[in-house]
């Protein structure tokens, strides 16, 4: 019996979405196995199977611990950053119709870097206001000053100004990134100043059970408000006028999602600190292998993401042996020549 059209494309689908989810997986299960005590596949499975399942498998004590409390979360943690900045990066690409812009060149991750360190180290808020609300409040105060530098530039109200923008961008991470340092230095003790210093290349060394519940939802909820919003940022594609004509509340649509942006990057720049270049570079792959419409680009972004954060830290973990590199670093190292082929690219258009 033969397919309908309709339940071929669905079908298709499942099977696109089976296997991102299978690579996924495999992922966090390498993320567990490798690292400076390797971990058979066999342990790791009697040990979730007797965390989750309440099986009782012989497994040695030791190497329990290091799978359930340490590289688990660690490995979940991974997946959602890298998931949720790969999103941030996407729509931010889609609302400014600019293949450079990401959370971390539009001066985002540095403002919610400015805040986190102002609560943690400088004790504003006078310990009511948590590591969080602070990067988020950081991450807004970043983007508002972009955006109104940009406009000023010239970028125009609707923030399409596309070398504006970055250049405002630019500007604004250096500023930020400059009140950071400020912070750490006038409030911090050197074991503090080398600690967050550390942390703000990007760190999953802390990463726990109580950020996997904070990073899980949040991650889940930028995924499903891009799907949500697919045909809007579709439209957007073609232009704030060409939105607006298909029916589009550009406004509206342009302050949830950038305000969506703001809090998913603070949250995740909350836990493992400010890394760079995985918004830009994983939606230009995503749209490689599968196109430019959002309903399917949203969910593939989200999965290349989150294998790709799990793997970049699997090699900070693995590449100098008794020694853990900061995250941003691999991502860096392969984000730099990312940025240059995007650059040669535009340029070669006509």
């Amino acid at each position: 019996m033969s397919l309908t059209d309709s339940q071929a494309i669905y079908v298709s689908r499942l099977g696109r979405g089976t296997l991102g989810l299978s690579v996924v997986v495999v992922a966090i299960l390498a993320g567990i196995c490798i690292g400076e005590t390797p971990i058979p596949v066999a342990t790791v499975l009697r040990t979730l199977a007797n965390r989750i399942f309440g099986a009782a498998y012989a497994v040695d004590p030791i190497e329990m611990g290091i799978v359930w409390n340490y590289r688990l979360p660690r490995a979940i943690v991974a997946a959602c950053c890298g998931s949720g900045l790969a999103i941030c990066g996407m729509v931010l690409q889609s609302l400014l119709r600019n293949a450079l812009a990401d959370p971390y060149l539009l001066g985002i991750s540095a403002g919610a870097s400015t805040g986190a360190v102002a609560v943690t180290v400088a004790g504003l808020g006078a310990g009511v206001v948590s590591m969080s609300l602070g990067a988020f409040v950081g991450a807004v105060a970043a983007f508002l000053f972009v955006a109104a530098l940009a406009r000023a530039a010239g970028g125009g109200v609707t923030l399409q100004g596309t070398g504006q923008i970055v250049l405002a961008g630019i500007a604004g991470s250096q500023l930020f990134n400059a009140l950071t340092s400020f912070v750490v230095t006038k409030s911090a003790n050197a074991e503090q100043a080398r600690a967050v210093m550390f942390w703000l290349l990007g760190s999953l060394s802390g990463a726990r059970w109580p950020d996997v519940w904070l990073a899980v939802p949040i991650a889940v909820i930028g995924l499903f408000a891009c799907i949500w919003y697919a045909r809007a940022l579709d439209a957007f594609a073609f232009g704030a006028e060409s939105a607006s004509s298909l029916g589009i509340s550009v406004k509206r649509v342009q302050v949830v999602l950038i305000g969506l942006t703001a809090l998913v990057t603070a949250v995740m720049v909350s836990i493992v600190g400010s890394i760079g270049f995985v918004g830009l570079v994983i939606p230009h792959a995503a749209r490689f292998l599968v196109g430019v419409r959002h309903g399917r680009l949203g969910p593939t972004v989200a999965l290349i993401g989150a294998a790709f954060l799990i793997a970049a830290d699997v090699i900070s973990r693995t590449v100098i042996p008794g020694q853990v590199l900061p995250i941003g670093v691999i991502t860096a190292l392969v984000g730099a020549p990312a940025f240059a082929l995007i650059l040669l690219r535009g340029r070669r258009r006509p």
